[in-house]
């Protein structure tokens, strides 16, 4: 196995580890500061991210999926609402500017909102390197102080080949990876609604025949799914299994969507415990297990619409749950129990997509040895400062940040796209704060 150092002499000010939506503001915040303040000013940042290119949910573009969020909270806005980076910028360029508005909406295709990130992710493409697998992160000591991380990254086409990189700081934003039941197991039949796209296609491309298939979930995926299965099987039967007596509205109400403003943020993180346990209770409804209000009502008139016509094709099967999954050569097997009564039925199907969420990864997948410097509360959660840097043993002069995986500290905004710009702005501030205090230091290069 070879192992490379990457410019020995050249330490980074921040590595990014992961470069979706989160990183990519926090890259864009960097290369405007640099370009605005020169190079003596400049935070020499590099990001890595293991796929070959910028991706964001690829397996849910779903042609005619909107957005959830304001197009307003974009990559730059709420931080700088004069950004060239900006969603409105990049329909200027492509020439929909005007088009966009005629739509009178808030709320763009998911598909488009997807292309503006390529598009801004390409404008930064100097501070990325893609291919590059971070399989371990470790301190390193000086003078009995942590002062530097060696980021230790691969490409997962040649393994076999390291680069290590050190940096003062480190950002961790490898978003969310998808969350199946205990026991499951995916197959070429049973999948996450992660890879839905691409497994359709597979189908469609092979003209394998779909007879039935099974989806799991209550929340927007799910019922997304329920819609795309529907419409690009029309000899199929699509069931879906949920717990819920219906779907839930999403709460997008002018004052529920207070929770994701900047200021509530600050709120939040100075809250108790038990407070904010309430508030992250009360407002689950904005994005947990929840559907929009328009896709709810449409699978609704399609089901009535079938039963008009005498033949049901889309099937709810409620306040239920899956009890058993029996993947065979030529079907799998979905038992299904009625929770009211405890009936079981057993649904032979062509597919079964679990659409049940994602989880954050725990801060030991991405970082290894460095989770035993981080601080953590009575509840064994993460100490995170309202920086959104962990707060480390007494010792570690080094940074940690976290995009994501803090929702215990900052709220429901912590994996959401609503505070993204402000997030990648306050984690700016704090690394100048920090690279002006190492400039004083005169410890650029380590001895």
């Amino acid at each position: 196995m070879t192992t490379l150092q990457s410019e020995p002499d050249h330490v980074h000010d921040l590595l990014g580890i992961g470069f979706g939506p989160s990183n990519l503001a926090l890259a864009i915040a960097l290369q405007e500061h640099g370009a605005a303040s020169g190079e003596g000013g400049a935070i020499r940042a590099l990001f890595l991210e293991k796929q070959p290119r910028f991706g964001w949910h690829r397996g849910m573009l779903i042609d005619d999926a909107t957005m959830q969020v304001s197009f307003l909270k974009d990559l730059v806005t709420m931080r700088d609402p004069t950004s060239d980076f900006s969603f409105l910028c990049y329909l200027r360029e492509r020439g929909r500017l005007v088009d966009f508005l005629n739509q009178k909406t808030l709320f763009p295709l998911r598909i488009e909102f997807h292309d503006y990130f390529e598009w801004a992710a390409g404008r930064v493409a100097s501070l990325v390197e893609y291919s590059a697998e971070v399989v371990s992160v470790r301190p390193v000591t000086e003078d009995g102080e942590v002062r530097y991380f060696d980021v230790t990254s691969r490409d997962p086409a040649a393994p076999e080949r390291l680069t290590v990189r050190r940096a003062r700081s480190v950002c961790v934003a490898t978003g969310l990876e998808p969350h199946l039941p205990p026991g499951a197991v995916r197959s070429e039949r049973v999948w996450h609604n992660s890879e839905l796209l691409p497994r359709v296609d597979e189908l469609v491309a092979s003209a394998t025949p779909v007879r039935r298939a099974v989806v799991l979930g209550a929340g927007q995926s799910a019922a997304e799914a329920v819609d795309y299965l529907h419409r690009t099987f029309p000899d199929a039967e699509i069931c879906s299994v949920f717990a819920k007596y219906g779907y839930t509205p999403a709460d997008d109400s002018p004052f529920a969507n207070r929770i994701f403003d900047p200021e509530a943020v600050d709120l939040y993180y100075g809250a108790s415990r038990e407070v904010k346990q309430s508030l992250f209770d009360y407002h689950r409804s904005t994005n947990y297990s929840v559907v929009d209000l328009e896709l709810i009502e449409a699978l609704s008139r399609t089901m009535y619409q079938e039963k008009v016509q005498g033949r049901q094709r889309l099937r709810m099967m409620n306040v239920s749950r899956i009890r058993e999954v029996e993947d065979g050569a030529d079907d799998v097997k979905v038992t299904v129990e009625f929770l009211p009564t405890g009936e079981r039925e057993v649904v032979a199907s062509d597919l079964l997509v679990y659409a049940t969420g994602y989880q954050p990864q725990g801060i030991g997948d991405n970082l290894g040895e460095l989770a035993k410097l981080c601080l953590r509360d009575e509840e064994d959660a993460l100490e995170v400062g309202r920086d959104h840097r962990v707060v480390t043993t007494s010792n570690v002069t080094a940074g940690i940040y976290l995009q994501g995986g803090t929702e215990h500290t900052h709220g429901l905004t912590s994996t959401l796209l609503s505070t993204t710009a402000v997030r990648a702005g306050e984690i700016l501030t704090s690394l100048l704060a920090r690279h002006g205090a190492d400039t004083m230091r005169a410890d650029r290069v380590p001895s």
